[in-house]
């Protein structure tokens, strides 16, 4: 495959309070409160159209800060090394993070969103509608996380706000 043949714009830009890696929750489970827009580019803004109707949607970005790729990474949550396709470690062979977050509102082409865990000026590549029927699943396994406690992910997850 020719790597070289995959290209992505993005269609927007992602704004948030969290302006340093370091202090940025690690998920949207410990992001509450968290509040930003996501701003789609004006020639894009039609494809918004019906999004009003969902509780929550899917953001699928570019990791514009994220570091060279590694294999093998600690997770926040771990002080443990693992591979890095059984994190969200956003030093990735191709750093695209995704977050589901709750949409609060739309304003022609900005989305209005909360538990939002993406920093400031993340370049979007996507939107997608988070649907129950599609999207959830009720019994899983979760690997690793199983063995982190209630209080650690809480803790190591939140970052900044404590």
């Amino acid at each position: 495959m020719n790597s070289d043949s995959i290209a992505y714009e993005p269609i927007g830009l992602i704004r948030s309070e969290h302006t340093t890696p370091e202090e940025t929750p690690i998920q949207p489970a410990y992001a509450t409160g968290h509040q930003g827009r996501v701003e789609v580019l004006p020639e894009y803004a039609e494809g918004l159209r019906d999004l009003d109707g969902f509780s929550h949607v899917y953001l699928v970005y570019h990791f514009h800060v994220a570091g060279p790729a590694k294999l093998v990474v600690k997770p926040f949550l771990q002080d443990v090394e693992r591979g890095v396709f059984a994190t969200r470690a956003p030093c990735r062979p191709n750093p695209i993070g995704i977050s589901i977050v709750r949409l609060k509102g739309r304003q022609g082409n900005v989305l209005h969103v909360d538990d939002l865990d993406v920093l400031n000026e993340t370049p979007l590549l996507d939107i997608k509608p988070y649907v129950a029927r599609f999207d959830r699943i009720e019994e899983t396994r979760n690997g690793w996380h199983d063995g982190v406690d209630t209080e650690t992910a809480e803790l190591r997850g939140r970052r900044g706000r404590r």
